[in-house]
Order: C-alpha cells, then structure tokens, then sequence
C-alpha cells in the first residue's frame, strides 16, 4: 500500500481526494487540515488535525511518519482575499510550499501540487501549454506562480495540476461553487448576474480529484494542465445549467466584467491544452453536460 498524506482535506477537492483514494484498497490516506474533520465520510482513513502554518508542529508530524506522496489541496484561494491580506497569501500559498518541498527533498517523498490558470494572464487566444510563460496579474495567481518556482528549484519529485474554475459537489453542504450557486439562486427564483466576457474551460472536481490520482499512479513529474475540454463564456455555463435543470433563464443578468472589478485581477480567456494530460497520464475529462448529469445523482444521493 502507498501511504498518501492529503493537506486541506476540508477543502471542496481535499475531501473529494480523501474520498476516492480511501475507497481504493492500494491506499493507506492520511489527511490533515486545520480545523476538526468536515468530511461526513470518516472511514477508511486517518485525519489528523494540524495547523499547516504552524512549521514546528507540521515538521514534527511529517518526520514521524513515512509518505509515498503528499497531495497538497491546501490554499488561499479567493482572489479578494489575497489582495487583502498579502501576508497570509504569501504565508499559506508560497511559504508552506517551501516547508512541504524540503521535507519531500529530503524524504524523495512525490509532492502534488494544485496550481491555477491564473498564473496566466489571459491575453492568449489560443490554449495556453504548460511550456507558456506565465504572466500573473493578481496577487493569488503571482503567489501560486511563486509556489511552482520554489518548485522548480526545488530536488523535490513533484507533479504540478494546474486547473481552472473547479465545481462540482462533495459531503460537505457548507460549500458552493458556480453550478451549485447559479442552481441553488434560480432554483429559489433569486435574480443573478453572471460576467459575459470572461471565458474558461471549466473543471469538474470528480476529474480533478481522479487526476491527483492518476499522477501518484505515474509518478508523473512536471506541470499538467487539467480542465474541463469544453470552452465557454461564464454565462454559457450558467445558462447551461439552467438549461440542464429547466431553470428560468431570464433571471440571469449578462454584466462586464469591468463593472464588478474583475477586468484586470482576473484573466479575460483560459484554457489549457490537454494534450500532455492525456498522453501521459491518461487523463480524459467528463463533457460539461454529462457532469451536471452526475451531479444531479451526487445531489439526490446527499439527500439535498
């Protein structure tokens, strides 16, 4: 059996990622976050509760213990709330990084860690690869790109997943993400408006929790691209939704991106070639439609 740590099990893909790697028999799964355990499902593996900013305390744990490979879902992610507070950006997104990074140096332990598309800064038009230069433009994207650089000097055995716009639904009803929001608000007939000139290929949690698998299973090393291959406007997808439950369109609202503060921290057009995902570690997204599909089952399954 593999001996895989998962940090921010809490998160929306940290639990995803306990969830599939405890149900598979070649894992032994330790998962670790801040706060006690959310995760409705308690078995088939470990939860330690660790303070991951703490170094004395998180050092002391990773030394008593042997991993085969760390998946790191651990992050600040709101691009806000990295604006507002630099320190704890830098803090959680580059400086445990480096902690986790030294610790896998030195044990030759395999580090998965989780990036974005908005180490880009959207001005392509084309699919971005993983050989293009980033051009971060907010604080989160600078700080997830200064985590791969740390990284790259790095002798860590590492395996970048950048990804972009992740939803989908996991145990925990606590958290929301742009299909369960623009279903949950027209589901209730509440007004909402949706950014119309921001496009992405959207990525379904379910494939991104199965790619974290796929590159302990290769021991891939290097940066991959994992998305959704489907582009479209963020209104596309919300309008998609709709569709897909027979919500009422009408009560979308198309605004600018500008008029909400959201043209120059966030980039205009991402998408990601999956070419090298696919080659090398099998990857092959779930269709947009076919995962609303999925959800829906997951949705009636949780009882919600």
């Amino acid at each position: 059996m593999k001996k895989i740590l998962v940090t921010g099990s809490n998160g929306f893909l940290g639990q995803k990622v306990v969830d599939l790697l405890a149900a598979n028999e070649l894992y032994n799964v330790v998962a670790i976050s801040k706060g006690p355990n959310r995760n409705p499902n308690k078995t088939g593996y470990a939860f330690h509760q660790v303070d991951l900013l703490d170094q004395i305390k998180l050092t002391n744990f990773l030394s008593s213990r042997d991993f085969d490979a760390i998946v790191h879902t651990a992050a600040m992610t709101s691009v806000e709330a990295c604006e507002a507070d630099k320190a704890a950006c830098q803090l959680l997104n580059v400086d445990l990084v480096q902690t986790l990074a030294t610790y896998c140096t030195e044990n030759q332990v395999q580090l998965i860690h989780l990036s974005t598309d908005f180490v880009f800064d959207g001005k392509k038009d084309s699919p971005y690869h993983e050989e293009d230069r980033p051009n971060p433009q907010s604080e989160y994207g600078k700080s997830k790109y200064a985590s791969e650089q740390v990284l790259a000097q790095s002798s860590c055995p590492y395996a970048i997943l950048r990804t972009i716009l992740v939803y989908g639904i996991n145990g925990d009803p606590n958290r929301s993400n742009l299909v369960l929001w623009a279903k949950t608000k027209l589901s209730q007939n509440e007004a909402i408006k949706v950014v119309n000139d921001q496009w992405r290929m959207p990525t379904f949690v379910d494939d991104l929790a199965y790619a974290c698998q796929l590159a302990i299973e290769r021991k891939a090393q290097g940066i991959f691209h994992i998305s959704g291959a489907d582009s479209m406007s963020i209104t596309e997808a919300v309008y998609n939704i709709a569709d897909y439950w027979q919500l009422d369109k009408g009560l979308i609202t198309e605004i600018s991106a500008e008029s909400i503060g959201q043209a120059d921290n966030r980039p205009r057009r991402t998408g990601f070639d999956l070419r090298k995902s696919s080659n090398e570690l099998g990857y092959a997204p779930t269709s947009f439609i076919a995962s609303l599909e999925i959800i829906d089952r997951q949705i009636k399954a949780f009882g919600r």
